[in-house]
């Protein structure tokens, strides 16, 4: 049995279920899901010969969001499954349901389906949804759906442990995750040998991380020393890239999941909002400017790829998407000899979250079974082979990235210096958000607390206005005042 951490999970449970009876009414009302929506049929398995279909549902579509996805999944993935179970003597039909909507859009559409006991055999969501998923009574683990044969799975094997737990709830495993990814420091190599700092650069501690930007500031008075994000107009891009990370480097974790637990106002959280005032207020070791504008983020990408910023804390996002030489979006034309990476380190060696020297945070999806699916040997099957050595491959032979599979990794990454050592380096010490319904609200809350110090607002004061709006968003029983 779930254990619902006070009034709060009857609260996420209300407000899920609100949306979807308002989308219900919206669609004409809330019956039974259209069977070849559902991908439901009449029961029983596909030996045999008898004819069954499953389905996938993505927020992918071919011509828009996500379009690879959609791509690998039509191109590849249906045919060639298809064909496998054909060889087997089994007729197994795939539909996938691509869609390319808003996030929330989608979200919201998912709730509907399952909670009228239809929906998609196969459903892929955000590692943030799960725990809110669940807690409504809208997925179940993958050994109640399927049985204990989950556990037989070689791919288990590959997926390192903190990357299986973005679709673990409460010790139980609800999926498979996808791809991942993880969170260093990037420095311009040219300007810190201007200023005499080494070009393998890697620090231990957050002082040694000032230290450098002080060094920036004193030698290039015209170089932005750090970029740490903060404020609300960068969204969840602070809350991701410098909020939860300092905050893991300080020994907690922002929702303990044993105490079940949101942290309030505690030690770690006040020594956080104490660094964000040394960079922006005390020390001016960053451009306070930036974390206000509504284009920040994207200016301090510009600034980094012109030279004109010395660090910052960002996901492989920045290194294949943005200062990529070919395709970025502020293209840095000598990258891979000017850039260089330090993962980021604890507060002090061994005081980070686990007793670790380093860590990382990172987000990602993955992919559930449906409850209600009337063929779940032949969604399980589908699901393993998604999720197969051989289909992983596939999908990232044009584009590598870092995937959940440590095989992979390992096979496709060793041409890119960067990729290669988030994922045999970061990845395994990385944490991931609360995959609960309150979390957007409370990175919210934390996000303007870093707005508040960089606008002047102490530390103190703003931990305690944080804690505040936590108490108003999960109840203050839910809150604790220590990561300890």
């Amino acid at each position: 049995m779930l254990r619902m951490p006070g009034t709060s999970g009857l609260t996420r449970k209300l407000a899920l279920s609100a949306v979807v009876l308002l989308l219900a009414s919206a669609c004409g009302g809330g019956g039974e899901a259209d069977d070849t929506a559902s991908g439901g049929g009449g029961g029983g398995g596909g030996g045999g010969g008898e004819a069954v279909t499953v389905s996938i549902a993505a927020n992918a579509v071919r011509g828009g969001k996500n379009e690879e996805e959609a791509l690998w999944i039509e191109d590849y993935l249906i045919p060639t499954f298809e064909q496998r179970m054909a060889d087997e003597g089994r007729n197994v039909t795939v539909e996938f349901e691509g869609r390319g909507a808003d996030d929330e859009a989608y979200k919201s559409q998912l709730a509907l389906d399952l909670r009228s006991g239809g929906g998609n055999d196969i459903l892929t969501i955000d590692g943030i949804w799960l725990g809110e998923f669940v807690q409504a009574g809208y997925l179940s683990p993958l050994t109640d759906v399927v049985g204990d044969q989950i556990d037989e799975w070689e791919g288990w094997e590959q997926i390192p442990e903190a990357v299986q737990g973005n679709m673990v709830f409460e010790e139980a495993r609800y999926g498979i995750p996808m791809g991942t990814d993880t969170r260093v420091i990037y420095f311009n190599k040219d300007l810190f040998e201007q200023a005499g700092l080494p070009a393998d650069w890697q620090p231990a501690t957050w002082d040694e991380v000032l230290e450098a930007a002080r060094t920036l500031k004193q030698q290039l008075p015209e170089v932005i020393p750090l970029q740490l994000n903060a404020g609300t107009a960068m969204g969840e891009a602070t809350t991701m890239q410098g909020v939860l990370p300092l905050l893991a480097g300080a020994g907690a974790l922002i929702y303990d999941e044993q105490s079940q637990q949101w942290l309030g106002a505690s030690p770690e959280l006040q020594e956080v909002l104490e660094t964000y005032a040394t960079v922006y207020v005390d020390e001016q070791l960053g451009d306070p400017d930036l974390q206000l504008r509504q284009d920040g983020r994207d200016r301090s990408f510009q600034d980094f790829a012109a030279g004109r910023l010395g660090m910052l804390i960002e996901s492989d996002y920045l290194w294949r998407d943005v200062i990529n030489p070919e395709t970025g979006i502020a293209p840095m034309e000598q990258r891979d000899e000017v850039v260089g990476w330090a993962m980021i380190p604890a507060m002090s060696p061994g005081g980070g979250i686990s007793g670790q020297d380093f860590v990382s945070m990172s987000g990602g999806s993955g992919r559930v079974l449906n409850p209600n699916t009337e063929h779940p040997e032949e969604a399980w099957a589908l699901l393993q082979f998604m999720n197969s050595r051989e289909a992983i491959s596939e999908l990232v032979k044009d584009q590598p990235r870092i995937t959940h599979r440590e095989d992979i990794n390992s096979e496709t990454l060793t041409g890119d210096p960067l990729l290669q050592f988030m994922a045999e380096e970061v990845l395994p010490l990385t944490a991931f958000r609360p995959p609960l319904g309150e979390y957007p609200q409370v990175s919210v809350a934390l996000q303007e607390a870093t707005e508040q110090v960089v606008n002047g607002t102490s530390p103190q004061e703003a931990a305690q206005q944080y804690q505040s709006e936590l108490e108003s968003i999960v109840g203050a029983d839910s809150v604790a005042t220590s990561g300890g």
